[in-house]
């Protein structure tokens, strides 16, 4: 995905957090699997960066032939402290959110961050 209206639309979805990022899930009427990855500035340096965006790309591309929801927008977003975290155990929790989200066992939905009008 590299369009921000899609990544919009997934904030709508699903919402499976785990310690080292949150899983976004959201259908996408017949595209196929794609995914997305956003890693904001508050995780680190450009370097920081790019190699939490690497290591989700690989955890992507391995888990979401198998374990994907089918014709849906995957979307992995960096949490502070995600680049340090064992490559295998994000493997594990990556495998764990997209069980949740394929039972359709997402977290709460977060609360609206728009000021009430007057």
């Amino acid at each position: 995905m590299t369009r921000r209206a899609d990544f919009v639309a997934a904030n709508r979805g699903l919402r499976v957090a785990r310690p080292g990022f949150v899983l976004l899930s959201r259908p996408n009427g017949g595209q196929g699997i794609r995914y997305g990855i956003t890693v904001t500035k508050k995780i680190g340096n450009a370097v920081v960066r790019n190699r939490m965006k690497r290591r989700f790309r690989e955890l992507l591309r391995a888990a979401l032939p198998d374990a994907g929801l089918a014709d849906h927008d995957h979307v992995l977003i960096g949490r502070d402290g995600g680049v340090e975290r064992d490559f295998a155990q994000l493997g594990v929790e990556l495998a764990i959110a997209l069980d949740r989200a394929t039972a359709g066992k997402g977290d709460p939905p977060r609360k609206s961050r728009t000021k009430p009008r007057r």
